[in-house]
């Protein structure tokens, strides 16, 4: 999904820059919930207040309840087929491509700051040694709010 909000919201429409394309994917990626309604949500607030959220959810939730409920029969109906089983793990690889391709864009905004690089870096690895979600999210933001303070304190000590 990230993807496909991105080429909509940011490029195709302009609604969001890519920054704020990036905070929105992290903060919905901080709450519980699925990110595509966490980030519908988000930006449907942005754009239109109350309305937007709700056409946002309507928009995110009801196609997809109609498509699977009517996969689900079909996928009964057709799950020992063995062509269906090659479809599906071609899609896994596709789902795989998506991922990678949402990651390098995701990070494009942070390209060139170091500090948001090794945040990034810190996450990554204490995620590899299987740290709680939790510690690492909560981590970040000290991390943040930390580096956000130093920078505004080293802007103050120029001027």
């Amino acid at each position: 999904m990230v993807p496909l909000f991105e080429a909509e919201f940011v490029r195709k429409r302009g609604w969001i820059d890519s920054e704020e394309m990036a905070n929105m994917v992290a903060l919905s990626l901080s709450v519980p919930g699925a990110i595509a309604i966490n980030c519908g949500i988000l930006i449907g607030f942005k754009l239109k207040k109350l309305p937007g959220v709700l056409a946002a959810v309507a928009g995110i939730i009801l196609p997809s309840l109609v498509l699977l409920t009517m996969l689900t029969f079909l996928y009964e109906a057709v799950r020992d087929n063995p062509y269906v089983a090659g479809a599906l793990r071609g899609i896994r690889a596709a789902v795989v491509a998506l991922l990678v391709s949402a990651f390098v864009s995701f990070l494009k905004p942070f390209y060139k700051d170091v500090i948001a690089l090794a945040a990034f870096a810190a996450a990554f690895l204490l995620s590899l040694f299987s740290v709680n979600s939790i510690y690492i999210i909560l981590g970040a933001i000290v991390f943040g709010i930390t580096a956000g303070m130093l920078r505004i304190k080293k802007q103050e000590t120029k001027t």
